[in-house]
């Protein structure tokens, strides 16, 4: 079973910067696929259990980007 979530990132412009944010997100413990949309900041993460958020928002803050708030 694998689990879906979406998140926004705030910030990224270009390939390396999508590069950047899926090299440190799918480095996280579980993630099997991290797909990036440049034009909507959409990161979609799946993995074989949920990842806490806060994992996430560091590991976005580590590429140099920002997790955008929920809502």
């Amino acid at each position: 079973m694998s689990v879906t979530e979406t998140f926004r990132v705030d910030g990224m412009t270009c390939e390396h910067c999508v590069r950047a944010v899926s090299g440190e997100i799918g480095a996280l413990p579980g993630v099997v696929d991290v797909k990036v949309d440049l034009p909507s900041g959409a990161v979609t993460v799946t993995s074989t259990s949920p990842v806490p958020a806060s994992a996430i928002a560091d590991a976005v803050d580590e590429a140099g980007y920002t997790l955008a708030p929920v809502g």
